[in-house]
């Protein structure tokens, strides 16, 4: 069982805040949805946690099983058991994507993956994401549709299994089919109930396949509001402006 542990943290990009106090705990078999207006610092808070450098930790703490994360690389922060999945992940010419995820794979668990046993993982995580066969030798993120690109961070997931999981804005630029099989990869992973979930939306229609234990307000760099499932159909009736407007 893990526990992630969001401390009082606050975030400055270029001397400008933007996190002012978040606290948030994740643990094993808990998913929560961070919901909110553009600005608000979703976006923020993953990438704060992961560790990029565009970001200035300026007070507070992220604890991952009792270790501060912020005192690791981000490297160390993913061998720790975070994960990360990129509104918009870059692309990497030269690099296909079998290589990429035997590296990934290698790097987080300090050794090499037999290559038999990686094949047989990878071909299941893409039957399992309908993703064609052909998809493993295209280079990394090149050219690849949105769907293609949410897909493949699934099977990233699927195939690293980390402790806690944070996913940006998943449902971004996905129709509905495709919508429906990221979100089947997302409860084949949480459904063993030793991994937590963060899970950043705008909007409701991911949490229709994808149902969260809670669900978390964003409003002016702030958890403003706290609730159950019901939180989130109150947002999809009412919208965000009353909370705009009380953080403003």
């Amino acid at each position: 069982m893990s526990t992630l542990e969001i401390r009082d943290l606050q975030v400055a990009v270029e001397d400008k805040e933007i996190l002012r106090g978040v606290n948030l705990t994740v643990k094993s078999g808990e998913t929560h949805a961070i919901m909110g207006p553009n600005g608000s610092g979703k976006s923020t808070l993953a990438y704060a946690i992961a560790g990029h450098p565009k970001y200035t930790i300026t007070g507070g703490q992220v604890l991952l099983d009792g270790a501060d994360l912020l005192d690791l690389s981000v490297d160390e922060r993913a061998r720790a058991g975070l994960f990360l999945a990129m509104q918009y992940p870059v692309e990497v010419p030269g690099v296909s994507v079998s290589n990429f995820l035997r590296s990934a794979v290698t790097a987080v668990r300090g050794e090499a993956p037999k290559l038999r046993e990686f094949a047989k993982d990878l071909k299941n995580g893409m039957d399992a994401l309908s993703i064609d066969a052909a998809f493993a030798q295209r280079n990394l993120n090149e050219g690849f549709s949105g769907g293609e690109k949410k897909r493949h961070e699934i099977l990233q997931l699927e195939l690293l299994k980390p402790k806690i999981a944070v996913l940006d804005e998943t449902d971004s630029g996905l129709d509905v089919d495709a919508l429906r099989v990221v979100s089947e990869g997302i409860n084949r992973f949480r459904a063993s109930g030793e991994t937590g979930v963060l899970l950043i939306t705008h909007y409701t229609r991911i949490l229709r396949y994808v149902k969260p234990d809670f669900v978390h307000v964003f409003a002016g760099g702030r958890v403003v509001e706290q609730g159950g499932p019901e939180l989130a159909e109150k947002l999809e009736a009412e919208g965000y402006e009353q909370y705009t407007k009380a953080s403003a």
